[in-house]
């Protein structure tokens, strides 16, 4: 697993939505992204984490800014997730994990004494030029909107 770091181009990506579109990182250029991983749709850490940044995203929006959440869940899911809390951002799909693999943030987890693969919770803000502000491995949910508004000035 490799760190990104503050600085570094962030990895270029095309995925579903939420509602079924496809999108690039590419699409976003000359504006800032906020970019997070999360495990999985509703559950009750990733509805903190959205929720928190759903509720700063006027915010965020004022700093020429978007909110994009990634997470192995597919298309119905996030639709599902998105509609229960009126979420005002684009969810990705990232099945595969190839868009986590690309950000370092696939890796070992331990619950219950079981280890399993899956997403750190992760989040990262790339500015107009496609290059990485801010690194957040391991960020707790409540810290997410905070730390993003933060990076964004």
């Amino acid at each position: 697993m490799t760190n990104l770091e503050v600085g570094q181009s962030a990895p270029v990506f095309s995925a579903l939505t939420d509602s079924g579109d496809t999108v690039r990182l590419s699409d976003y250029a000359g504006k800032r992204v906020v970019l997070y991983f999360y495990p999985k749709d509703d559950t009750s850490g990733c509805t903190t984490q959205a929720c928190g940044l759903r509720d700063v995203y006027p915010e965020i929006e004022e700093k020429n800014a978007v909110v994009l959440g990634v997470s192995p869940d597919g298309v119905a899911s996030h639709e599902k997730f998105r509609s229960k809390y009126d979420l005002p951002f684009t969810l990705l799909v990232d099945e595969d994990h190839s868009i986590a693999d690309a950000y370092g943030v696939w890796g070992e987890k331990s619950m219950y004494g079981r280890k399993y693969m899956g997403i750190i919770r992760s989040q990262f803000v790339i500015d107009e030029a496609g290059k990485l502000v801010d690194v957040q491995y391991k960020i707790s949910p409540k810290k997410s909107a905070p730390a993003a508004l933060k990076a964004l000035g």
